[in-house]
């Protein structure tokens, strides 16, 4: 079995709305073969709680403008570290960056299918690493910066 038509729509729609937002890494995994209550999986993060917030946002805007999808439930919204949005034919994961990487739900998902996504989603692959690459250094100058006195 393999996730339906209306669920790669779904998919795609929700890459390309966390893409837009600026998300890291997103992916997307088929996991039908061996879940009965889901297609799809499409894993996001972000490096602050407030990004999350937008990436779901947008993704649950998009769903319902675009595709007319509502999800049947919404999990994590309070504390914004990892949000979770069941739509049934896919669930969505907008994770924070530390959870991500702590979590690694990819390593569970690895021996699943990878679908293929947007561009612009694909191009968010290697950007939390980026991102925490930058950060190290930003914070790095600004701790030598503060030896000079």
């Amino acid at each position: 079995m393999t996730a339906t038509d209306r669920s790669l729509e779904l998919i795609n729609t929700a890459a390309q709305a966390a893409a837009d937002k600026l998300a890291h890494d997103v992916i997307a995994y088929d996991v039908s073969d061996v879940l009965s209550i889901t297609d799809a999986f499409l894993l996001a993060s972000a490096p602050n709680d407030r990004q999350v917030k937008a990436i779901v946002d947008e993704i649950e805007e998009r769903l319902l403008k675009e595709l007319g999808a509502k999800p049947v439930r919404r999990e994590g919204d309070r504390e914004a570290r990892w949000v979770l949005l069941d739509y049934v034919d896919i669930v969505v994961h907008v994770q924070h960056s530390e959870e991500r990487v702590f979590y690694a739900l990819e390593r569970l998902w690895k021996d699943c299918p990878e679908i293929d996504l947007p561009g612009d989603a694909r191009a968010t692959r290697g950007k939390a690493e980026e991102h925490a690459r930058a950060q190290a250094a930003a914070e790095e100058a600004a701790e030598a910066g503060g030896d000079w006195r």
